[in-house]
């Protein structure tokens, strides 16, 4: 089984063969208990974005690992891939500036807690 950094650079490479664009890892190891690391990649198409995702679970399986989940294959302009404790979002460029989840994930716990965004 691997850890979550081998998930992550799994993932990344996975993007990264089939041109993924902006791709940022956020570590929510602080914020969250689902997960260790989200990765969030952008696709230049709703096509894209799907060839993207598959890429990644076709690399996770390759790996011995099984994705725990993947959600959004049938709309494609935002697909998520959970591998347990990395999960991973691959958007349209749209659906990402709509979301701003590298905002709404990089509020650390003081700010969360007295209301204050960045």
């Amino acid at each position: 089984m691997m850890n979550s950094q081998q998930l992550t650079a799994l993932a990344q490479s996975a993007l990264d063969d089939l041109k993924a664009k902006d791709v940022t890892v956020i570590d929510i190891t602080d914020k969250s208990s689902i997960a260790d690391a989200m990765v969030i990649a952008t696709g230049t198409s709703d096509r894209h974005v799907g060839a993207l995702a598959n890429e990644v679970v076709f690399q996770a399986k390759a790996a011995g690992e099984q994705p725990l989940g993947i959600e959004g294959e049938s709309s494609s302009d935002w697909v998520l891939v959970d591998l347990g404790d990395v999960i991973v979002h691959v958007m349209t460029q749209k659906a990402r500036d709509f979301y701003e989840l590298e905002k709404l994930w990089s509020v650390k716990p003081s700010q969360r807690e007295a209301g204050i965004a960045n």
